[in-house]
């Protein structure tokens, strides 16, 4: 009797040690441009799109990179050129690399941060903001410091948005 009173003692304190499954909300902060909007945080899925879109630009394999650009996106770089597809976007990008090379330019950069985010939670029919996830990332290269919102949906770039500044000097 002595023992099955030890063993369902051991069975409770053992039941009672495991940590049951969280049932919590999804962790949000910040809002969106929609009433109703949250922000979250995305998949580790989305950076890797946004990796593979980086390594093939870093390595100048166009193919690929076209392969990740939808047509009839917005691209818009930092100067305030607008594209609209993987051709003039890789267009674009040949020609500031050629430029660079010409003009004995440092051509390249470091990849310094990257993370994904997606707003969620409105009702409007509006809020086109909600497919996919968006990747922010930073560069720093020779020109200045780039930071990017990648707009991913179904692993694709629908839209880019490019911002630059110079790097103070030290």
């Amino acid at each position: 009797m002595k023992n099955l009173v030890y063993t369902i003692a051991g069975l409770f304190l053992l039941s009672a040690c495991q940590t049951a499954p969280c049932e919590c909300e999804k962790e949000t902060n910040g809002f969106g441009p929609f009433e109703g909007q949250s922000v979250y945080l995305g998949s580790q899925e989305t950076v890797d799109v946004f990796n593979a879109i980086d390594a093939a630009w870093a390595a100048r394999d166009y193919e690929t990179l076209k392969s990740y650009i939808v047509d009839g996106g917005n691209f818009s770089f930092a100067d305030g050129t607008v594209v609209t597809n993987g051709d003039d976007f890789v267009a674009y990008i040949d020609a500031e690399y050629q430029q660079a090379i010409e003009s004995g330019s440092e051509w390249g950069w470091n990849t310094d941060y990257a993370f994904a985010a997606y707003p969620a939670g409105s009702d409007d029919p509006e809020a086109w903001n909600q497919d996919g996830q968006w990747v922010n990332a930073q560069f720093t290269s020779a020109d200045g410091r780039y930071v990017e919102w990648y707009h991913i949906v179904d692993g694709k770039l629908n839209a880019w948005n490019q911002a630059k500044a110079t790097i103070p000097a030290e």
